[in-house]
């Protein structure tokens, strides 16, 4: 049996500017954490005792005597990537909704690839792992994500992403005093807004606008240094970061008119009436997970007015995707 820990991702700023369509011409940057909510994988050898050749176990059970009656489109495609010929049976499991914009299917394809690659008694390098969930979401299943999930997911940790025109990454850790970074953390909100939504649908609305707004995924990319500069300068107010988040919000919601709802604008002009400095709706849009910047005072009386949603505290993670338990040579 063989369990990897892999965290969600919270995108602050450059989102959009990782799409191989946009990057590949004029590079890309963003500025994101993982956090403590995790996609957890088990997987383990299956014994030859049975009618099927996998199991299968997430919000459904699949048993299926080939990969190619595998339903789960990650699962099936990195199956079929890793080229393991044993049955095995896998388990999903995870702290937060799917479809939520916090990269949680990119979490699953890392932690899933990381616990075949161990299964093999494979290392592998968290660089490695980022790149082979890109090729599988990208390539493979055809997926329209951008590449900062998976490097957020393989690697945590607080990190400015650079994405070059040549298709390589850089990722480099935002560096703060400890009290600049719990001064930040002690700022954030996030919410569940209870709507789902098929990140890939939204995106490929947005992929078909980027040439139509240069200007905006411009000033995004802009934005990821901007912020640095606001934490990095401790003369400088955080309540300026909670600004630039909100001037990133109106850009982001004029990327395609699928990123917002009605009922989404209600929530964040709410949090806003209620003493939110800003905030943006996570991931590619239409539903999922909210986030808010608050000084801490002001947060009782937003928790008050948004109290049909769910308020999840959370912090960040350092350590990316992680074997936790490591038995391969038991059933």
């Amino acid at each position: 049996m063989i369990i990897t820990r892999t965290p969600f991702r919270i995108s602050f700023f450059g989102g959009g500017t990782d799409y191989p369509a946009w990057f590949s011409e004029h590079g890309g940057a963003v500025l994101a954490t993982g956090i403590d909510k995790y996609c957890y994988i088990s997987c383990r050898r299956l014994p030859p005792f049975f009618d099927h050749k996998h199991r299968i176990v997430y919000s459904r059970i699949e048993n299926v005597t080939s990969n190619d009656e595998i339903e789960h489109p990650a699962v099936r495609a990195v199956l079929n990537w890793s080229g393991i010929e044993n049955g095995l049976e896998i388990h999903h499991d995870g702290d937060l909704p799917a479809r939520s914009g916090l990269g949680s299917s990119s979490s699953f394809t890392v932690g899933l690839v990381h616990v075949l690659q161990a299964l093999k008694g494979r290392m592998c390098s968290k660089d490695q792992l980022a790149k082979d969930a890109i090729h599988i979401e990208q390539n493979i299943i055809g997926e329209n994500v951008g590449s900062q999930d998976q490097i957020s997911a393989a690697f945590g940790g607080f990190n400015r992403i650079e994405f070059h025109r040549n298709g390589r990454f850089d990722v480099s850790p935002v560096i703060l005093p400890t009290s600049r970074s719990q001064e930040l953390r002690d700022h954030f909100m996030l919410f569940f807004t209870g709507f789902s939504r098929i990140a890939s649908e939204v995106a490929q609305s947005k992929i078909a606008n980027l040439k139509k707004r240069a200007q905006e995924l411009y000033s995004m990319r802009k934005m990821v240094d901007q912020a640095i500069e606001i934490l990095q300068d401790e003369r400088i107010a955080i309540e300026e970061f909670g600004d630039l988040l909100d001037r990133n919000w109106s850009y982001k919601r004029s990327l395609s008119d699928r990123v917002t709802t009605p009922e989404i604008d209600a929530i964040y002009n709410t949090a806003k009436r209620a003493g939110a400095i800003g905030g943006k709706l996570l991931g590619a849009g239409g539903g999922g997970f909210m986030l808010f910047f608050a000084k801490p005072e002001k947060q009782a009386e937003i928790r008050r007015r948004l109290e049909k949603f769910i308020h999840v505290p959370f912090d960040f993670d350092d350590m990316g995707s992680r074997i936790v338990l490591y038995h391969p040579n038991g059933l």
